[in-house]
């Protein structure tokens, strides 16, 4: 996966979004042409004003969000492949938008292999942080790019499964199809 350092957000760029059906449910990605920045979970029509405000929030100034299936693709296609099971990494360019420590996060969440889970004081101590367990969870929550940089494999010192963005539903569910967690019958 490349990751690439954003020099300045104060030049246009475009921005376009897909949408895809998976066992978790709907989910929009946007990217722009440096790669995919966001994925969203829940339909466009409800994900869009989101990303809109996502969008103001990083200073991005957007000169068009536009919906681009063609230039989303691969990412969809590695998805696909990674919900039924063929795939455990993901090979897409990334355009990431967050602070130093953020990014820091984002590439230690990165580094946990599938099917494996990690505590956030693991990743805390990982990153050279061991006293910020509570800016770790932080920073996953504002990991802009879940499954594909696996916040989902991050749970409490105990194991239990805390805090996830699109529900404890979808992280559960992520973590059987990896098998990192025995089903739970609903």
């Amino acid at each position: 996966m490349a990751w690439k350092d954003v020099v300045s957000v104060s030049e246009k760029r475009s921005v376009f979004y897909s949408e895809m059906d998976s066992f978790i449910g709907p989910i929009t990605l946007v990217g722009t042409n440096q790669g995919v920045c966001m994925l969203q979970y829940g339909s466009a029509e409800h994900s869009l004003p989101l990303v809109k405000t996502w969008l103001k929030k990083k200073n991005l100034k957007v000169d068009l969000l536009q919906q681009n299936n063609e230039a989303l693709q691969t990412v969809v296609t590695q998805l696909e492949e990674y919900f039924s099971g063929e795939r455990n990494t993901f090979d897409v360019e990334i355009d990431l938008y967050g602070t130093k420590f953020q990014r820091l996060v984002w590439e230690a969440l990165n580094a946990i292999p599938y099917g494996q889970t990690k505590s956030y004081k693991q990743v805390a101590l990982e990153i050279g942080a061991p006293k910020a367990v509570r800016a770790i969870g932080a920073a996953n929550n504002q990991n802009p790019l879940p499954i594909i940089l696996p916040c989902h494999r991050v749970v409490g010192s105990n194991g239990a499964m805390v805090g996830y963005g699109g529900g404890l539903r979808k992280k559960e569910q992520l973590l059987v199809l990896e098998g990192a967690l025995q089903k739970v019958s609903s």
